[in-house]
């Protein structure tokens, strides 16, 4: 408590105290039964200075404004139907032709398209003549695969048989030994393969891939790849070795035969490879080489 607080305090105790003093010596004893009233002695009114002193230390109390409540409307809200949507049309994207995109025909009618496409490439012409008039993609197809197992077909070729025989002179009644022109059958066939552009032959024939690959499911090879195939029959010429002659044959029935069984036994494709003689097979290898390297 401030100084100013205790001097207050101690001045009205004061001015007490000799009130009662007073009411003391002026008090007289009542005679009768008369009641007296004895008013409290009057409090004297606090200094300006006291009460100004004593107003600071009361807390202040300051009321805050409330808000008015919000009004919440009584009526239902009114729902208003969404706007009819509009449906907007598609714009139609025309996708662009490629003039370059080749449309393949059906397998059964692929001929005259691969032989079109043939006469279209250096030497093709005369690659036509020498090969087989129809169904060329399926003869060509079951000619590769059998060429890649070794094997050579003699029927069903994708090219025409050379129909002379081979020419032989006799040593006795059993014994004959292949001419040396009897290669020279195999000269045209040869030369006319080889003369063609291997760039433009390639190209055709990642044309007529999807065609080829739908002749070789057709024999049974559904997951098989005929590139894959067509690499392993290229590969199986490039292995064949020469072999020197003279080729000395046998007649035993209809067919010639090696009297050599180590010539006889090898595979067909390399026995083949002999009859066309050794000049031909180079050619022909080397032919075979450059489409390998593009395959």
């Amino acid at each position: 408590m401030s100084k100013a607080g205790l001097t207050i305090i101690a001045l009205v105790a004061v001015l007490t105290l000799l009130s009662l003093v007073y009411f003391a010596i002026t008090f007289e004893a009542p005679t009768g039964t008369t009641t007296v009233v004895i008013q409290p002695p009057a409090l004297q009114p606090a200094e300006p200075e006291a009460v100004e002193a004593i107003t600071p230390t009361l807390p202040q109390i300051r009321i805050q404004p409330q808000p008015e409540p919000v009004t919440i409307a009584s009526a239902e809200p009114v729902i208003e139907e969404p706007p009819e949507e509009v449906p907007i049309p598609e714009a139609v994207v025309e996708e662009p032709v490629d003039a370059d995109v080749i449309q393949l025909p059906r397998l059964n009618n692929s001929d005259d398209f691969v032989f079109e496409g043939l006469r279209a490439i250096q030497n093709g012409a005369a690659l036509l003549q020498l090969l087989a008039d129809d169904q060329i993609v399926r003869k060509f197809v079951v000619f590769v695969e059998n060429i890649s197992r070794g094997e050579f077909p003699q029927t069903g070729l994708p090219y025409k048989g050379v129909q002379q025989e081979m020419p032989t002179r006799n040593i006795d009644d059993n014994l004959f030994v292949m001419d040396d022109s009897a290669h020279a059958r195999f000269d045209q066939v040869v030369d006319t393969f080889v003369s063609i552009d291997s760039d433009a032959a390639m190209a055709f024939y990642r044309t007529l891939s999807p065609l080829f690959q739908q002749a070789y499911a057709e024999i049974g090879f559904r997951n098989v790849s005929f590139d894959a195939t067509l690499r392993s029959a290229i590969t199986t010429v490039l292995r064949t070795t020469d072999v020197e002659g003279p080729y000395q044959l046998v007649k035993p029935s209809v067919m010639l035969l090696y009297a050599d069984a180590s010539i006889e036994n090898l595979q067909e494709v390399h026995k083949q490879l002999i009859r066309i003689g050794p000049e031909n097979t180079a050619k022909l290898k080397d032919k075979l080489q450059q489409f390998l390297l593009q395959l």
